[in-house]
């Protein structure tokens, strides 16, 4: 099993402790890419894909825990466009 297989699949139990850095490779390991936002996007990301909808997520400060209503909207959509 891969390291992308293995993270997708922590990703998909829901953990309580998913990282923004593992949330990061997670989204370029099935082909998003993080766009800059320029000076004032403050926690905002957006993170496209060339045939996917783009995401547009905020980052969690202070600390780097991902909320789960945000995996679990990350899941729906890479769900819908058959990308997990």
């Amino acid at each position: 099993m891969s390291q992308r297989e293995k993270l997708e699949d922590r990703f998909l139990s829901r953990p309580k402790d998913f990282t923004w850095d593992e949330l990061v490779k997670l989204l370029e390991g099935v082909g998003y890419r993080e766009d800059k936002t320029g000076k004032t996007g403050g926690s905002r990301r957006r993170f496209s894909h060339e045939f996917a909808v783009s995401l547009y997520l905020h980052k969690p400060h202070p600390g780097n825990r991902v909320k789960l209503y945000l995996i679990d909207y990350i899941t729906e959509v890479l769900d819908k466009e058959g990308l997990l």
